[in-house]
């Protein structure tokens, strides 16, 4: 088989299209594009083929990642079920995370110091319920102790500033 074009995508225009034969095939990121090094007027046999669109496959899931990642910051567990639910493969699941570790995209450490800061700014609330809500992000036990471990003196401005509000709600 030949690849016969390679074209921009319309809607998404970080995607090129490859088509085979003067047919649609699959579609690569540009960067998945420059690592594969495919132009037009290559050759590919059927196992190269296959290769392509599983690295189609692949870098689809990757780019949900970072879609995902873009709206709010992520804990590992949290992609880690994201892709579990995707029905991902063991061996993409860590390589995705990974990938997305190295780059410095998912740190639980950070994540729980910013979404701690973040809940005492919005809806401050308490300590142990701060510990629920990270244990239900799938932040590891070890750095919700450390990252909560120093906010004693946070956890009493917002129990003063809850109970302030409870007495001018009750009157």
């Amino acid at each position: 088989m030949t690849i016969t074009a390679i074209k921009k995508q319309v809607k998404n225009p970080d995607r090129y299209s490859i088509f085979m034969d003067a047919r649609y095939s699959f579609s690569l990121s540009s960067e998945a594009l420059l690592s594969s090094g495919l132009i037009v007027g290559q050759e590919l046999t059927a196992e190269e083929l296959k290769q392509q669109k599983e690295q189609s496959a692949d870098d689809k899931m990757y780019n949900a990642c970072l879609n995902l990642i873009a709206r709010r910051m992520r804990s590992k567990g949290e992609i880690e079920l994201y892709l579990k639910r995707k029905k991902v493969s063991p061996t993409l699941l860590s390589n995705i995370l990974n990938k997305l570790s190295e780059k410095g995209l998912i740190d639980d450490k950070k994540f729980a110091s910013s979404f701690i800061n973040d809940r005492n700014l919005l809806k401050p609330t308490s300590r142990r319920k701060l510990i629920l809500e990270l244990r239900s992000k799938n932040v590891p036990g070890d750095i919700i102790n450390e990252v909560t471990q120093d906010d004693n003196q946070q956890e009493k401005t917002n129990l003063i500033r809850i109970v302030e509000n409870k007495r001018r709600q009750s009157k």
